[in-house]
C-alpha cells in the first residue's frame, strides 16, 4: 500500500472517530430522520451547505477566476442578493420565520428547550445584521463580483463554468478532510453559544454526517445552475455531476 493510499485510509478512521467520538453522551432520535419535513431537510440543507462554504476555499477552484470576469454572474447575484434581503427584512417574514423555526425545533426533542432559546436569542440579531448589509459588498466578498468589471468573452461558458463548479463541490464534500474540516468548523461556531455550547456540539455529532449526506444528495439532483440562469433548462444536468460518487446514499424514507 503506497504513503497516499496509507494517508487516505488514516483520514476516514480520523474522520470516523471524530464523528463517533460522544456517541455514547448523544440520545439517538431515529424517527427525527424518518419523519423529516420537505421544511426541516431546506433548513438543514442551508446549513451544511455554509459549512461547506466555509471548509471550501473557492481560491482553490480555478473556475472561480473565470466566473469573476462573468457580468451577468455578478449582476444576477446582486439581483438574487437583493431579493433575497428584502424578503428577510420583511418584518411578516421574520416572524414566520421564527415561527418555523420553533417549529423545527418542537421535533428535536432531546434539545427542544434548549433550541427555542437559540432561535430568540440569536434571530433578532440575524436579522439586524442583515439589515445592514449591501448585495453588491457581499457579492465581491464571496468573489463572484470584482471591484471593476471586466469585458468578458467568455459569458457564453458560464452554463459550462456552473456545472464545473458543482462538481469541484462535490469532490469537495466527498473528500474526508474536508468533511473534517466542515465538522470543526461547526464545532468552533458553536464556541460562541455561550452557555449552550456543549449542546450545540453535541447537535452536531448527531446530525452532521447525516446533514453532510443530505447536502451531497441534494447538489447531486437539484437543477442549481438552471436556478441561477446559467444553463438553460436542457443542458443543467452535468454528466459530471452523474459521475462523482456511485456510493447508494442514505435514502429518505
Amino acid at each position: 500500500m503506497n504513503s497516499t493510499s496509507f494517508q487516505g485510509l488514516e483520514n476516514q478512521k480520523t474522520l470516523e472517530s471524530f464523528w463517533y467520538k460522544e456517541e455514547e453522551e448523544v440520545q439517538r432520535d431515529s424517527r427525527l430522520v424518518k419523519d423529516c419535513t420537505m421544511e426541516e431537510r431546506v433548513g438543514i440543507l442551508l446549513l451544511i451547505l455554509l459549512g461547506a462554504a466555509w471548509a471550501c476555499d473557492t481560491r482553490e477552484l480555478a473556475i472561480i477566476s473565470e466566473l469573476n470576469r462573468k457580468s451577468d454572474v455578478c449582476e444576477l447575484c446582486e439581483e438574487y442578493t437583493a431579493e433575497a434581503l428584502d424578503y428577510l427584512n420583511d418584518k411578516e417574514n421574520q416572524r414566520e420565520i421564527i415561527d418555523s423555526l420553533h417549529n423545527i425545533c418542537n421535533h428535536i426533542l432531546s434539545f427542544k428547550q434548549q433550541c427555542i432559546e437559540l432561535v430568540d436569542h440569536y434571530a433578532p440579531r440575524f436579522f439586524l445584521e442583515i439589515a445592514s448589509v449591501q448585495p453588491g459588498e457581499l457579492c465581491k466578498q464571496i468573489h463572484i463580483c470584482q471591484s471593476a468589471k471586466i469585458s468578458s468573452e467568455v459569458e457564453g461558458n458560464s452554463c459550462d463554468s456552473c456545472k464545473d463548479t458543482v462538481s469541484a463541490l462535490l469532490v469537495k464534500l466527498n473528500d474526508p478532510d474536508t468533511k473534517l474540516e466542515i465538522m470543526e468548523a461547526l464545532l468552533k461556531a458553536c464556541n460562541s453559544m455561550d452557555k449552550f455550547s456543549k449542546k450545540c456540539k453535541r447537535m452536531v455529532f448527531e446530525y452532521g454526517p447525516l446533514i453532510l449526506v443530505k447536502a451531497e444528495k441534494f447538489l447531486k439532483t437539484a437543477d442549481i445552475c438552471t436556478t441561477l440562469h446559467a444553463c438553460p433548462a436542457s443542458t443543467a444536468v452535468s454528466n459530471k455531476e452523474a459521475s462523482i460518487m456511485e456510493v447508494p446514499l442514505i435514502s429518505d424514507s
